[in-house]
């Protein structure tokens, strides 16, 4: 099997990674996010005066949205060299990473129709603020899940030479712990727990951030591993021969 296809995926990485920074630096509104308790028309005025910037952000995103789903299909993959008896939990890690993908469209997809037109009824920008918000902080399960798919396929894995250390597995059950909190900006306007709060937003975004950066790395020493080995089987058939 040839793993180029693997490395340019994962490479893309860094390249989408660039491209978000880009648009978070271009969004007025994200850091700090906009606070839940701000009444409609205090919202609508902050989407008329910030027109340009956020249509910006919001196309690029658009554009950019479901980049880093090649980097999670190539740890799919990683997956599937596993020695388990079962791939199901690589399926499932497919499954929420499509998902993943599919919400982070949906709060898109709110802000930009929310700066569609500015001279709407205030409560309908509102309205689609809160959506907006909220489908990008709240909706923890697919990654918690994929998380936890990753760490028992590791701790299941095996190989005498696993695919990922076992520590990755490790890693993975704590960044799936520290994603919870996100889920609990449905109920709170203020604290740490809403959706501008430190645990819920500050957490959540650098956890992921770190998550991010972390299995670049690994994942780019499975890819090398599987290269090595098949270098190896490849040899030891020209030696049969």
């Amino acid at each position: 099997m040839n793993t180029r296809d693997q490395s340019i995926c994962l490479w893309l990485v860094p390249f989408f990674g660039v491209l978000f920074l880009l648009g978070l630096a271009i969004f007025p509104g994200l850091f700090p996010p906009l606070s839940p308790t701000m009444g409609a028309e205090e919202v609508a005025a902050f989407y008329r005066e910030n027109v340009a910037g956020i249509r910006t952000t919001m196309i690029l995103f658009n554009v950019i949205g479901i980049g880093f789903i090649p980097f999670f299909m190539v740890i799919v993959v990683q997956m599937m060299r596993m020695g388990n008896p079962s791939r199901a939990f690589a399926y499932s890690y497919l499954s929420a990473a499509a998902s993943g993908g599919t919400l982070f469209a949906l709060a898109d997809l709110a802000w930009l129709n929310a700066v569609a037109r500015p001279d709407r009824d205030p409560q309908l920008t509102l309205l689609l603020n809160d959506l907006a918000w909220l489908s990008l902080v709240t909706p923890v399960g697919f990654i918690i899940t994929q998380n936890l798919c990753l760490a028992l396929g590791i701790y299941m894995d095996a190989r005498p030479r696993p695919v990922f250390p076992r520590w990755v597995a490790h890693f993975n059950i704590v960044t799936a712990l520290l994603m919870v909190p996100g889920a609990f900006a449905i109920v709170y306007t203020t604290g740490p727990l809403a959706w501008d709060g430190s645990l819920s937003f500050g957490l959540r975004m650098g956890t992921f951030a770190l998550y991010i950066a972390v299995m670049f790395f690994v994942t780019r020493s499975a890819i090398r591993q599987q290269a090595e080995e098949e270098r190896g089987v490849g040899l030891g058939l020209q030696a049969i021969a």
